[in-house]
């Protein structure tokens, strides 16, 4: 039986310049629409899931056309709230040999910035709900869409849902005056049963310095004794989150990145394979990729949590390979990554 899910943030309007142009090289931006939370429910849908996607756009083409690209991939939209002047946008720079990607955010004045408390109807849209799932940005954007999220998971907690909550700290969203980002990131954490993040935000929300993942390569020893004591340091802080899954990557080039994952679950540390990814395509979303592919991964293996944790790397590091926001990575691709750990430039598929 499918859970149902119901993931909640900005859907955004992402642009690029062709190739590896330079934002400012060139004549032609290319368009897809993307977002965190977006992220995690393409994810969800492209696996079979029942998600439902709650945002606030703009009643323009522009803004359709974005509900209409989440719906084509089997994502739930007609709870989606429409209103304001604009869809927010951001522009990226994709990484090329030294040079690091670049990401420009134009989301001031957005129509999901202005959304409040009281024009969600959540207690209808979280009914027989399993999973609510938001993240940092879904509260950075404005302090009314900050209250919209407390009171969604208020909402949430009232009625006995699973809330998912991914860090995802991002320092220059945080502009609002009195914006207080550890203090309401330590917040909504606190409202939290599952959490995700990767190595950096997990030092930023705890301020404990993390242990060096610098693999080149599957072959990396990491240092569990000092992580797990770290985890152990963050459950007793955050007692009611049960599950935290930490993702962990080192960049060895622009096209070459190594990423693996930690699982802390009822006292046990669990670690995911080192996946080596030769050929990086585009990193956006791999920490959404995460997410979407841990809940997934709940039902497919409920009582295994090393698969869980196992299938959630896999599902990050297939999204390295498709250009955009979204992982369209299917169960089956998953899978197939799975079984063979840590080297995925050796699949391949042939129909007949």
């Amino acid at each position: 039986m499918k859970n149902k899910i119901v993931t909640f943030g900005e859907l955004l309007l992402r642009f690029s310049k062709p190739g590896q142009l330079r934002l400012t090289q060139g004549d032609i931006f290319t368009s897809k629409y993307g977002g965190s939370e977006a992220n995690v429910a393409v994810s969800l849908a492209t696996l079979g899931e029942d998600v439902t996607y709650i945002t606030r756009l703009p009643d323009t083409p522009v803004g359709h056309a974005g509900a209409m690209s989440l719906a084509q991939l089997g994502v739930n939209i007609n709870h989606i709230l429409y209103g304001g002047q604009r869809i927010g946008t951001y522009y990226f720079e994709p990484a090329a040999g030294m040079r690091a990607a670049k990401v420009v955010y134009d989301r001031s004045g957005s129509a999901y910035s202005d959304l409040r408390p009281g024009m969600v109807p959540w207690r209808e849209i979280l009914k027989g709900c399993a999973y609510f799932h938001v993240s940092g940005i879904t509260a950075a954007i404005s302090p009314q869409a900050a209250e919209a999220t407390f009171e969604a998971l208020d909402i949430a907690d009232e009625l006995g849902v699973t809330v998912c909550f991914d860090i995802n700290y991002r320092k220059n969203l945080w502009r609002y005056e009195a914006a207080a980002p550890r203090e309401t990131l330590s917040r909504m954490l606190a409202r939290c049963d599952m959490m995700f993040g990767d190595a950096i935000e997990f030092e930023w929300i705890c301020q404990h310095k993390q242990p060096p993942f610098t693999a080149t390569d599957s072959n990396f020893q990491m240092q569990m004794d000092e992580y797990r004591a770290w985890f152990d340091e963050i459950h007793a802080k955050w007692p009611r989150c049960r599950d935290w899954m930490m993702g962990m990557r080192n960049i060895v080039s622009s096209s070459h990145h190594t990423l693996t994952g930690l699982l802390w679950t009822d006292g046990k540390l669990l670690q995911a394979p080192i996946m080596d990814i030769p050929d990086v395509i585009d990193p956006v979303g791999v920490g959404d990729a995460f997410m979407g592919g841990w809940l997934h991964a709940i039902n497919l293996f409920p009582d295994d949590k090393q698969q869980q944790l196992n299938y959630s790397l896999a599902a990050a590091a297939l999204k390295n390979t498709i250009p955009g926001d979204f992982n369209l990575s299917t169960d089956e691709e998953i899978t197939d990554v799975v079984n063979n750990r840590h080297d995925i430039s050796t699949l391949y598929k042939t129909y007949e």
